[in-house]
């Protein structure tokens, strides 16, 4: 990987991720905190609710960190939408679901606010998911369709938009 392709994805990774899911929690959390107020640690749901906060956040980073990888590796672009790939991405977990990058943003900040019991995080990450719809039905999934022509509208035919397929989708 060339300094610049490591500046480009940096770059990318620092103005949207990183914002989504680090600056604006932690803002909310000290914005809201007097009635934001988090789990009593005495509640028999707690311990449970840690662990899957544990398993959201560890999936939803490895999500993330392979989804940006095949976007550097496959598609020879960023996440962002000023640098997008060059090429399709359909392998790994592109071939369950379309936008697995967003579930694991989404999974990071459900896993937030599990971890802190935080109904402003939580509601913040219905934000993001819903914003995101709206930006892929209006925006992305048309400049893709426009971009990648026939192999993305075969690929969106048969590989769903938020709720992954059992079985992989391999171009068939």
């Amino acid at each position: 990987m060339t300094m610049l392709t490591l500046l480009r994805h940096t770059i990318s990774i620092l103005l949207l991720p990183v914002i989504v899911v680090l600056v604006v929690p932690w803002w909310l959390l000290d914005t809201f905190f007097a009635i934001d107020t988090g789990w009593d640690p005495s509640l028999p749901f707690v311990g449970p609710a840690w662990l899957l906060a544990a398993a959201c956040l560890v999936i939803g980073l490895i999500l993330f960190v392979w989804c940006v990888s095949l976007f550097a590796r496959v598609g020879q672009g960023t996440l962002a939408p000023w640098d997008p790939t060059r090429n399709l991405v359909a392998v790994g977990p592109y071939q369950y679901v379309r936008n697995p990058m967003i579930t694991a943003v989404v999974l990071l900040l459900i896993g937030q606010a599990l971890l802190w019991g935080s109904w402003t995080i939580g509601l913040w990450a219905a934000i993001v998911l819903f914003v995101n719809h709206i930006y892929f039905v209006f925006s992305e999934e048309p400049a893709l369709e426009k971009r990648f022509g026939e192999p993305y509208r075969l690929y969106k035919a048969n590989v769903p938009r938020w709720l992954p397929r059992t079985k992989p989708w391999r171009g068939e």
